[in-house]
């Protein structure tokens, strides 16, 4: 094995390759909030009395689960461009995995609902409070605290698969070393160099999330 290394050309790349790292975490962060909100409303469609929206929700969810993120990706970049859509790469990534965590967020928070007892609610209409201030003040603090671990799993998966947007042309981090890769042909070095920062970038992530649950639910813990 005569391979020698060189990573010199990483170490010159190395503020593009962090600059395009921050694209990756505005990409991630977009796409997780946007989800969670998707994936809320999809949940209470799915509750509707009314057929064609809870077709509309369930079919949205088994597309976003049952389908691979990519076919997706290209659904959004290319796919669209046959009505006449035209997005960005940057919008098409971010649609395109809003679209795949709203579908996993409304069954984790179906999973969510489901662990509240039913006379918390009825508890809290007879205190005389309206549908959405049992929802607000009741449900939802005991559901986030159900999906909580859930949804930083969730969010860990958006930023590693924010990295299928370089096959559309999106200059995150993937896409970013892919191009000095093409311009240096060291494959490992960039690559490896990636694959560090990406790791970098989890684990604050969840260390930022653990510590933001820490703070929400600490009296829950001073109340056991």
């Amino acid at each position: 094995m005569d391979y020698q290394f060189q990573w010199r050309p990483v170490i010159q790349a190395l503020p593009q390759l962090l600059e395009a790292s921050l694209v990756t975490l505005q990409v991630s962060v977009l796409s997780m909030g946007l989800g969670l909100l998707m994936g809320l409303v999809l949940y209470f469609i799915r509750k509707s009395p009314i057929l064609p929206l809870r077709a509309f929700a369930t079919t949205w969810i088994e597309v976003a689960r049952n389908t691979p993120s990519l076919f997706q990706i290209f659904i959004f970049y290319w796919g669209l461009g046959e009505f006449g859509i035209f997005l960005s790469p940057y919008v098409s990534v971010v649609a395109a995995l809003s679209f795949n965590c709203a579908g996993y967020m409304a069954e984790t928070y179906r999973g969510g609902f489901a662990a509240v007892p039913k006379g918390q609610n009825m508890a809290a209409r007879t205190l005389g409070m309206t549908a959405w201030q049992s929802l607000r003040y009741v449900e939802l603090p005991q559901v986030l605290r159900a999906i909580y671990h859930p949804m930083t799993n969730q969010f860990t998966w958006i930023i590693l698969a924010s990295s299928l947007g370089m096959l559309a042309g999106l200059r995150e981090l993937s896409g970013e070393t892919q191009y000095f890769n093409s311009r240096t042909f060291r494959t490992f070095e960039f690559f490896m160099a990636a694959a560090v920062i990406y790791y970098v970038i989890t684990k604050i992530a969840l260390l930022v999330l653990k510590a933001i649950g820490w703070n929400l639910f600490k009296a829950e813990r001073a109340a056991k």
